[in-house]
Protein backbone atom coordinates (compact mmCIF):
# COMPACT_ATOMS: atom_id res chain seq x y z
CA UNK A 1 0.00 0.00 0.00
CA UNK A 2 1.46 3.24 -0.68
CA UNK A 3 -1.01 5.26 1.03
CA UNK A 4 -1.30 4.97 4.70
CA UNK A 5 -4.58 4.30 6.27
CA UNK A 6 -5.88 4.26 10.14
CA UNK A 7 -5.71 0.87 10.29
CA UNK A 8 -1.87 0.87 8.72
CA UNK A 9 -1.18 2.96 11.81
CA UNK A 10 -2.66 0.29 14.18
CA UNK A 11 -0.30 -2.27 12.25
CA UNK A 12 2.53 -0.21 12.97
CA UNK A 13 1.62 0.38 16.52
CA UNK A 14 1.06 -3.35 17.20
CA UNK A 15 4.49 -4.20 15.46
CA UNK A 16 6.27 -2.13 17.74
CA UNK A 17 4.40 -3.11 20.64
CA UNK A 18 5.48 -7.13 19.78
CA UNK A 19 9.24 -6.18 19.82
CA UNK A 20 8.66 -3.62 23.00
CA UNK A 21 11.35 -6.55 24.79
CA UNK A 22 13.62 -7.87 21.89
CA UNK A 23 16.96 -6.13 22.08
CA UNK A 24 18.43 -5.79 18.41
CA UNK A 25 15.28 -6.91 16.66
CA UNK A 26 15.09 -8.21 12.98
CA UNK A 27 12.07 -7.04 11.56
CA UNK A 28 10.60 -8.01 7.69
CA UNK A 29 8.01 -5.51 6.38
CA UNK A 30 6.39 -7.48 3.75
CA UNK A 31 4.50 -6.25 0.45
CA UNK A 32 6.11 -2.70 2.04
CA UNK A 33 4.62 -0.72 -0.53
CA UNK A 34 6.03 2.75 0.07
CA UNK A 35 7.92 1.09 2.90
CA UNK A 36 5.76 3.10 5.76
CA UNK A 37 5.38 0.66 8.40
CA UNK A 38 9.23 -1.09 7.90
CA UNK A 39 10.84 2.68 8.06
CA UNK A 40 8.35 3.28 11.17
CA UNK A 41 9.59 0.86 13.08
CA UNK A 42 13.45 1.70 12.62
CA UNK A 43 12.77 4.87 13.41
CA UNK A 44 10.97 4.02 16.44
CA UNK A 45 13.62 1.21 17.21
CA UNK A 46 17.08 2.46 16.38
CA UNK A 47 18.61 -1.06 17.46
CA UNK A 48 16.47 -3.18 14.86
CA UNK A 49 17.63 -4.10 11.74
CA UNK A 50 15.05 -3.66 9.34
CA UNK A 51 14.78 -5.53 5.69
CA UNK A 52 11.76 -4.42 3.50
CA UNK A 53 10.23 -6.29 0.37
CA UNK A 54 7.53 -6.13 -2.54
CA UNK A 55 7.30 -6.85 -5.77
CA UNK A 56 6.98 -4.03 -8.32
CA UNK A 57 9.70 -1.74 -9.33
CA UNK A 58 7.54 1.12 -8.53
CA UNK A 59 7.24 0.23 -5.03
CA UNK A 60 10.84 -0.62 -4.06
CA UNK A 61 12.05 2.37 -5.65
CA UNK A 62 9.18 4.52 -3.20
CA UNK A 63 10.09 2.45 -0.48
CA UNK A 64 14.47 3.15 -0.93
CA UNK A 65 13.31 6.90 -2.28
CA UNK A 66 11.69 7.09 1.54
CA UNK A 67 14.11 5.27 2.90
CA UNK A 68 17.03 8.04 1.53
CA UNK A 69 14.73 11.22 2.75
CA UNK A 70 14.22 9.60 6.16
CA UNK A 71 18.10 9.15 6.86
CA UNK A 72 17.48 5.67 7.34
CA UNK A 73 18.93 3.86 4.55
CA UNK A 74 21.87 2.85 6.34
CA UNK A 75 19.90 1.21 8.57
CA UNK A 76 17.09 -0.54 6.61
CA UNK A 77 17.97 -2.93 3.17
CA UNK A 78 14.86 -3.11 0.59
CA UNK A 79 14.65 -6.07 -1.23
CA UNK A 80 12.53 -6.92 -4.48
CA UNK A 81 10.88 -10.08 -5.05
CA UNK A 82 7.69 -12.66 -4.58
CA UNK A 83 6.96 -12.42 -0.80
CA UNK A 84 10.39 -14.04 0.93
CA UNK A 85 11.83 -14.36 -2.00
CA UNK A 86 12.94 -10.21 -1.51
CA UNK A 87 14.60 -11.01 1.70
CA UNK A 88 15.96 -14.23 1.83
CA UNK A 89 19.29 -13.14 0.01
CA UNK A 90 19.47 -9.89 2.71
CA UNK A 91 18.68 -12.34 5.54
CA UNK A 92 21.57 -15.08 4.22
CA UNK A 93 19.65 -17.57 6.26
CA UNK A 94 18.99 -15.97 9.70
CA UNK A 95 15.60 -15.81 11.18
CA UNK A 96 13.32 -12.49 12.08
CA UNK A 97 11.81 -11.92 15.16
CA UNK A 98 8.82 -10.14 13.39
CA UNK A 99 7.38 -10.48 10.00
CA UNK A 100 5.03 -7.12 9.40
CA UNK A 101 2.58 -6.91 6.38
CA UNK A 102 -0.11 -5.10 5.14
CA UNK A 103 -1.24 -6.96 2.29
CA UNK A 104 -3.92 -6.50 -0.48
CA UNK A 105 -7.17 -7.91 0.88
CA UNK A 106 -10.25 -6.62 -1.40
CA UNK A 107 -11.45 -9.23 -3.50
CA UNK A 108 -11.09 -8.81 -7.51
CA UNK A 109 -14.88 -9.03 -8.00
CA UNK A 110 -14.93 -5.79 -5.45
CA UNK A 111 -12.11 -4.16 -7.36
CA UNK A 112 -14.25 -4.54 -10.53
CA UNK A 113 -17.35 -3.16 -8.71
CA UNK A 114 -18.08 -0.75 -5.65
CA UNK A 115 -14.36 -0.23 -5.10
CA UNK A 116 -12.78 0.20 -8.39
CA UNK A 117 -12.54 3.76 -6.81
CA UNK A 118 -9.14 2.73 -5.40
CA UNK A 119 -7.39 2.45 -8.14
CA UNK A 120 -7.61 5.74 -9.52
CA UNK A 121 -4.55 6.60 -7.68
CA UNK A 122 -2.73 3.08 -6.51
CA UNK A 123 -1.82 0.32 -8.37
CA UNK A 124 -4.26 -2.37 -9.03
CA UNK A 125 -1.51 -4.60 -6.31
CA UNK A 126 -1.91 -2.35 -3.37
CA UNK A 127 -5.49 -4.01 -3.61
CA UNK A 128 -6.30 -7.18 -5.09
CA UNK A 129 -6.23 -9.68 -2.96
CA UNK A 130 -7.31 -12.64 -5.26
CA UNK A 131 -11.08 -14.31 -5.44
CA UNK A 132 -11.55 -14.26 -1.70
CA UNK A 133 -9.63 -11.20 -0.34
CA UNK A 134 -6.81 -13.09 1.42
CA UNK A 135 -4.91 -14.67 -1.30
CA UNK A 136 -1.60 -13.68 -0.15
CA UNK A 137 -2.58 -14.13 3.48
CA UNK A 138 -2.90 -17.72 3.02
CA UNK A 139 0.75 -17.43 1.25
CA UNK A 140 2.12 -15.17 4.36
CA UNK A 141 0.43 -17.50 7.15
CA UNK A 142 2.18 -20.66 5.39
CA UNK A 143 5.26 -19.32 4.59
CA UNK A 144 6.24 -16.91 7.52
CA UNK A 145 7.62 -19.51 9.65
CA UNK A 146 10.61 -20.62 8.18
CA UNK A 147 11.32 -16.93 8.01
CA UNK A 148 10.74 -16.21 11.56
CA UNK A 149 13.08 -17.15 14.66
CA UNK A 150 10.92 -19.94 16.99
CA UNK A 151 9.03 -17.56 19.11
CA UNK A 152 8.69 -15.19 17.05
CA UNK A 153 5.53 -12.64 15.36
CA UNK A 154 3.50 -12.61 12.75
CA UNK A 155 0.95 -9.43 12.53
CA UNK A 156 -1.03 -8.33 9.56
CA UNK A 157 -3.91 -6.66 8.54
CA UNK A 158 -7.34 -7.52 6.94
CA UNK A 159 -10.30 -6.72 5.27
CA UNK A 160 -13.55 -6.07 7.35
CA UNK A 161 -15.16 -9.77 7.78
CA UNK A 162 -11.97 -11.21 7.60
CA UNK A 163 -11.35 -12.51 10.51
CA UNK A 164 -12.93 -15.43 10.60
CA UNK A 165 -10.88 -16.78 8.05
CA UNK A 166 -7.51 -15.41 9.63
CA UNK A 167 -8.23 -17.62 12.61
CA UNK A 168 -9.33 -20.46 10.41
CA UNK A 169 -5.98 -20.48 8.45
CA UNK A 170 -3.76 -19.49 11.43
CA UNK A 171 -5.49 -22.69 13.21
CA UNK A 172 -4.89 -25.05 10.10
CA UNK A 173 -1.34 -24.47 9.50
CA UNK A 174 -0.92 -25.63 13.03
CA UNK A 175 2.21 -23.37 13.42
CA UNK A 176 1.10 -20.54 16.17
CA UNK A 177 -0.08 -20.02 19.01
CA UNK A 178 -1.47 -16.92 21.04
CA UNK A 179 -3.31 -15.44 18.17
CA UNK A 180 -5.39 -12.65 19.20
CA UNK A 181 -6.98 -9.67 17.08
CA UNK A 182 -7.04 -6.30 17.59
CA UNK A 183 -9.78 -4.25 17.33
CA UNK A 184 -9.94 -0.43 15.48
CA UNK A 185 -11.64 2.61 17.04
CA UNK A 186 -14.98 1.41 15.80
CA UNK A 187 -14.02 -2.31 17.30
CA UNK A 188 -13.88 -4.30 14.95
CA UNK A 189 -10.80 -6.77 14.06
CA UNK A 190 -8.66 -5.52 11.62
CA UNK A 191 -5.53 -6.59 12.73
CA UNK A 192 -3.90 -10.17 13.77
CA UNK A 193 -1.11 -11.15 15.53
CA UNK A 194 0.38 -15.02 15.88
CA UNK A 195 3.16 -16.35 17.49
CA UNK A 196 5.02 -18.95 15.99
CA UNK A 197 5.79 -22.10 18.23
CA UNK A 198 8.71 -22.01 19.93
Amino acid sequence: MLVPRPETELLGRTAIDLIAGRDMPVVIDMCCGSGNLGLAIAHARPDAEVYLSDLTDETVAQARANAERLALAGRVQVGQGDLFAGVAPLLGGRRADLVVCNPPYISSGKLAAESAHLLDNEPREAFDGGAYGIAIHQRLIAEAPDHLRPGGWLTCEFGLGQDRQMALLLKRSGRYDAVEFVNDDLGQPRVVQARVHA
